[in-house]
């Protein structure tokens, strides 16, 4: 369920017009509810009522610092993956104790930083990593609290690039060498072992692949234990899909089921970093119609929308839902279109033969379930402005991350001043 709805024959994001919006901020921009935001993170946490459990929303998926304070007044911790992200979740309110430090590349300054503030954990992905951070932690005078990613071979059944959970996957260890591994890392100065980590994938549509990970995980832990590790933590990553096509995933309350019966009587405190399945749906990008242009074999609807605004479904083949602003009526005739954007690529394709009413230009339309790895994943290929982003709260909205001006995209460059003298 989200909070973009028709009414009156056009488009709302909660009690706003979405023409409204576009009319003052212009097109193309992202825009948020907050209503969806706050109602998908509480059913999500929901799920674990009388469990302890701590909800770390996945940074990565949308990081402006608005929507991440809207998550943080709820109570929710983050999963971060770089300095940035960790800079931008404390400064959002979260505090530094319900912060997981993820990623497989962490430099010596990011752990620094979070050994400074004193996060919850680090998920250490690799013998090399545990090394660099007790030598950082001795140097400090602190103690890394960690968990090992551990790789549980695991086919999540999902798209080969947001697939994590395999042996040939680059994350985490493998769970074949677990005892040694923790054992060679309990020797080390500075770290203190407290708990193992998950994450086999994103948009998952199936409950068996993680019911199957979070078994192996139940029986490391029991392993460890049984080699006198204290594990206390058990991080079960993200991953849960969101119904881009209209497919329905299982729910939260059926994911929290199995997990909550896979880690049985275990006495762990469990940590979950949903980022998708929280700001998917509640967010659209929406685009104004340029041209419709009619080929030899195809009509094209290009918009002034393109593929670094949205890059999902040339990176992903990622399926969004295509809204018009204004409601078709009933009696609207539909036809196949390929709705494309203006970047010099034909990858810069958002659907193939897609049914929608008689467009013509100036027409607007929204790309459905936009919220994650949107706005996070643009860039300005072809020196185009990052789009803007809009928070809707009811009948009011706040653009949380303006468009850049032209001259201010040059400006960051520097021309040398052997190039400059003429």
């Amino acid at each position: 369920m989200d909070h973009f709805n028709y009414k009156d024959g056009e488009l709302y994001a909660e009690d706003l017009p979405i023409a409204k919006i576009a009319a003052e901020v212009g097109t193309p921009f992202y825009c948020y509810s907050t209503a969806t935001l706050e109602r998908h993170y509480k059913v999500f946490s929901e799920a674990f009522d009388g469990v302890n459990a701590l909800v770390c929303y996945a940074v990565k998926a949308n990081s402006n610092l608005a929507v991440i304070k809207t998550l943080a007044r709820l109570g929710a911790g983050a999963d971060v993956v770089s300095e940035g992200e960790l800079r931008r979740a404390l400064q959002a309110g979260i505090p530094a104790s319900k912060i997981v430090f993820s990623g497989v590349g962490k430099r010596p300054w990011e752990m620094e930083l979070a050994l400074e503030v004193g996060i919850h954990q680090f998920n250490v992905e690799s013998e090399p990593e545990v090394k660099v951070l007790s030598n950082v932690a001795s140097r400090m005078g602190k103690i890394a609290k960690i968990a090992f990613r551990v790789n549980p071979d695991v086919d999540a059944k999902t798209h080969a690039k947001i697939s994590t959970g395999k042996a040939e996957n680059k994350f985490g260890v493998p769970w074949q060498d677990v005892s040694r591994i923790y054992g060679d890392a309990a020797k080390l100065p500075g770290i203190e072992i407290q708990g193992v980590d998950v994450h086999i994938g994103s948009q998952l549509m199936d409950l068996d692949p993680f019911n199957n990970a979070f078994l192996r995980v139940r029986e490391l832990v029991m392993l460890l234990r049984s080699e006198g590790h204290n594990i206390t933590q058990v991080d079960l990553g993200g991953g849960l899909g969101i119904p881009y096509d209209g497919t329905m995933p299982p729910t939260p309350t059926s994911y929290g089921a199995v997990a909550i019966n896979a880690m049985g009587n275990l006495g762990v405190q469990l940590i979950f970093e949903p980022g998708r399945l929280i700001v998917g749906n509640a967010g659209v990008l929406v685009s104004e119609v340029i041209y419709v242009k009619q080929g030899a074999e195809r009509k094209f609807v290009i918009l002034d929308a393109a593929m670094n605004d949205l890059i999902r479904p040339a990176m992903y083949d990622g399926y969004h839902h295509i809204d018009t602003i204004k409601e078709p009526s009933a009696d609207a005739v539909f036809e196949p279109m390929d709705v494309v954007g203006p970047v010099c690529e034909t990858g810069d394709t958002f659907a193939k033969a897609r049914d929608l009413p008689l467009l013509e230009a100036s027409d607007l339309v929204a790309f459905r379930s936009a919220g994650a790895y949107g706005a996070v994943m643009a860039s300005t290929y072809n020196t185009r402005p990052l789009v803007p982003e809009v928070l809707v709260n009811g009948d009011q909205y706040a653009v949380i991350r303006k468009r850049p001006s032209l001259e201010e995209i040059l400006d960051l460059d520097t021309v040398p001043t052997w190039l400059d003298n003429e």
